[in-house]
Parts: structure tokens; C-alpha cells; sequence
């Protein structure tokens, strides 16, 4: 039976508690998903840092990730009791909602009300504040052209729109708290990192507003939006 030793990327980043689920990753919208998720379901793991400026192309992040990007995991108590490697924000959010038993709803229903949202903010909501963040703030900023960063200008309003709406007498967006939330909040959030707030009428977006306030009021998010520390 295999075991944690036998993932390559065990060897460059060795487990201290090798029993416990294993998180490679780095404090940025993605990462931080699953470290909130493992706070709030409270599963335990251990955390090693993943630098985005070189570790991610290194042959042992690759054996895991062969997409080169944070974060990823590996459960040495996968399903049938073998470790199970798994990359994907979204597919990790799932698949530890469905270890756990928690976060994704008490019905069938509810489960997939719950997975839709998480696919709205992987397919759609991510891609575009992370298009709207490089055309904005980093290189994409020094284009002349002025119609890319006024596409993902105006996505991004109709995305938040979308949630702005979604959240109209809500707290969470698939009802109860959910790894919906977990996935959506994070990304909010980064709009400030790209001081992209004003030029998507962040403040006028009231529901969304309160809604990352009582996300990042949540003490297991507290913890773990720093998980593992940038230093």
C-alpha cells in the first residue's frame, strides 16, 4: 500500500506529523480557500509554504500539481485508507466537505445548490478579478489599449452584481454557511489587494460589503488567512 513517503514532494517538503493531511500552499485568494476550510471543519494537517515565485516549477510540486499552481493537498487517509493526492481549489473544497461531513449542506439539494456557487466562482468570479488585478494594478496596467482592462472591468461588476443580488436578505450565499462562501469571500477580498475597489463600485455593492465583513469575522477564517505564513 502506498504511503506518504512515497509522493516525491514529501522528499523536498518533509511531513512532521506524517498521519495528518498535508497542505502546500501560499496566503493568496486560491490558497487560503482550503486553509479556512480545514480551520472551519476542523480536520487536522499541517501546512508548508509554497513560494508562487519558484516553487510551484520545481519537479517534486509538479509530481503533485503537474498544473504548477497552489494550492494542493495530499490526504495520507484517503478514500479506501490510501493517500489520495488531489490538486484544484475547488475540487479540494469538495472533496474535504465530503471527508468531514460538513459544509456542504444537509440534503442532496442543498450539496449541489452549494457546488454550483463553487463552480460560479472557479469558472467565472476567480478568472476574472485575477484578469482584472493584471490589467489594473500589475503589468498589464502599462497597455495602452484600453480594452482589456475595460472588459474585466465590466465582468467583474456583473459578477459582483450577480452576488450583490444573490445575497438580498441572505447571510450565505447557498443558504447556510458553506464551502460556497469559503470559495467566494477569499476573491472579494483580493479586489482590495488590487486596489481595484472603486473602479468596480465595491462600495455600493452593500450586500457584498457586509457579507466579506461577517466571512472575515468567522474566528477559524481569522486563523487561517495567513496559513501558511507569507515570512
Amino acid at each position: 500500500m502506498p504511503t506518504l513517503a512515497d509522493f516525491p514532494i514529501s522528499k523536498k517538503w518533509p511531513a512532521k506529523n506524517p498521519d495528518v493531511i498535508q497542505l502546500y500552499s501560499f496566503p493568496t485568494p486560491n490558497g487560503v480557500k482550503v486553509s479556512i476550510a480545514l480551520e472551519e471543519m476542523g480536520l487536522a494537517y499541517e501546512a508548508h509554504k509554497i513560494s508562487i515565485f519558484g516553487d510551484t516549477t520545481t519537479p517534486e510540486f509538479l509530481s503533485l500539481n503537474p498544473n504548477n499552481k497552489i494550492p494542493a493537498i495530499i490526504d495520507p487517509n484517503g478514500p479506501d485508507g490510501e493517500p489520495l493526492g488531489l490538486f484544484e481549489s475547488g475540487a479540494i473544497l469538495i472533496y474535504l466537505a465530503e471527508k468531514s461531513g460538513k459544509l456542504i449542506g444537509n440534503t442532496a439539494a442543498d450539496k449541489y445548490k452549494a457546488i454550483q456557487w463553487v463552480m460560479f466562482q472557479m469558472g467565472g468570479l476567480g478568472p476574472m478579478l485575477g484578469q482584472l488585478g493584471y490589467f489594473h494594478k500589475f503589468a498589464g496596467a502599462e497597455i495602452e489599449d484600453p480594452r482589456p482592462v475595460e472588459r474585466f472591468v465590466a465582468e467583474a461588476k456583473r459578477l459582483l452584481n450577480v452576488l450583490n443580488q444573490q445575497l438580498e436578505g441572505k447571510d450565505w450565499i447557498a443558504g447556510d454557511y458553506s464551502i460556497a462562501d469559503i470559495a467566494i469571500a477569499p476573491w472579494l477580498n483580493g479586489l482590495e489587494f488590487y486596489e481595484a475597489q472603486d473602479v468596480v463600485g465595491w462600495h455600493d455593492l452593500k450586500n457584498l460589503v457586509a457579507y466579506k465583513d461577517r466571512f472575515y469575522a468567522r474566528p477559524a477564517v481569522q486563523r487561517a488567512k495567513n496559513i501558511p505564513p507569507r515570512d
